[in-house]
């Protein structure tokens, strides 16, 4: 039985039957029968389709901080799925298999998704492993139904995303956490695309939108360690997003086509970690290092703690410090109470 698929957003018709896809800033033009950059979407007698609506290859519940996502509705779960392809090309991609691959998975229509959310007792739903952007129409059905139940809706994002898109899904999204990778090198010669430019743009967009921004970034041992590249990194942030920003710094380790490259060195995290508090971000992190004492959060004035990490099990201790700081945090209906 042949799928039905669904007309394609963003896209306009060229001459030849071609076509300009504009969900992202990549632009693509497609000829007749052919596919875009992430293989998600294909031209079919002059017409743009997603073939991948309803095509889940991956669902999970996942604790929101698997994400990393820390100052929304700390403790709850979320309902992840995704289809494959994405936007990028990363050559350190940590789910290569289904983002590099051709459309595949099991149906499972928006409704559905949302019903497991509300059967499972699970107070929200992850557009996550993959590029919720390339998944656009499948992602904005479903969180229009999950906001029906009074679900939220959390993107995992590269960033990669048209203002058009954006300005669509950010009535619906409750919060983001974008991965912002590195300088213009980077992001050419490690992801695939021209310019770092449309991440910072749209960035600036979802904060328009009123959507909750987290950030991380992930230091790949002589691309993006070095102490100037976090200071120009970490400047951006704080003038354009605001030193409330979370940012999660996270250790790499080598896959897909850098297994030739080394863990970053402890010392590095910790050195961007100090660089970032120095240059008054408030809400810094460490990932991917089990144990560390920068998964949990504490107060940027007197050093209380406020939430404890441990793994993924977390317990909100306090969202007011005694020395009067305020916790930023987000969707404290769908929070888990500490006992």
């Amino acid at each position: 039985m042949v799928r039905e698929l669904k007309e394609a957003s963003f896209w306009k018709p060229l001459p030849g039957n071609r076509v300009r896809c504009e969900l992202c800033p990549r632009g693509c033009q497609i000829p007749e029968n052919g596919w875009g950059f992430c293989r998600t979407r294909q031209n079919l007698k002059g017409k743009l389709y997603t073939a991948v609506y309803g095509l889940v290859c991956a669902i999970n519940p996942d604790p929101i901080e698997k994400k990393p996502i820390f100052h929304f509705a700390p403790g709850s779960l979320s309902l992840s799925f995704s289809t494959t392809g994405c936007n990028l090309r990363c050559r350190f991609c940590q789910n290569f298999e289904i983002s590099q691959s051709e459309p595949f998975g099991q149906e499972m229509p928006p409704e559905r998704i949302v019903e497991l959310a509300v059967e499972k007792e699970i107070p929200g739903i992850a557009y996550t492993y993959t590029e919720p952007t390339v998944f656009f129409e499948f992602a904005l059905d479903t969180m229009k139904l999950a906001k029906k139940e009074k679900l939220y809706n959390v993107w995992v994002s590269n960033g990669f995303t048209s203002p058009e898109a954006i300005k669509r899904a950010g009535r619906y999204l409750d919060a983001i956490n974008v991965d912002l990778k590195g300088d213009l090198k980077f992001y050419q010669e490690l992801c695939g695309i021209p310019s770092e430019k449309p991440v910072y743009r749209a960035l600036k967009a979802w904060r328009e939108e009123g959507v909750w921004i987290e950030l991380t970034n992930l230091l790949i041992p002589g691309w993006n360690d070095g102490d100037q590249q976090i200071r120009k990194l970490v400047g951006w942030i704080k003038r354009n997003l605001g030193p409330d920003t979370p940012l999660h710094f996270s250790r790499f380790f080598p896959y897909y086509l850098m297994q030739d490259h080394q863990p970053t060195p402890f010392e590095r995290l910790d050195s961007a970690y100090r660089i970032a508090r120095d240059l008054g971000m408030k809400w810094v992190y460490v990932g991917n290092v089990p144990g560390h004492q920068a998964e949990s959060t504490y107060c940027p004035e007197c050093g209380n703690l406020l939430i404890e990490r441990t793994g993924y099990i977390t317990r909100v201790v306090s969202t007011r410090c005694e020395c009067g700081v305020k916790l930023p945090l987000r969707g404290r209906k769908w929070m888990r109470r500490s006992s």
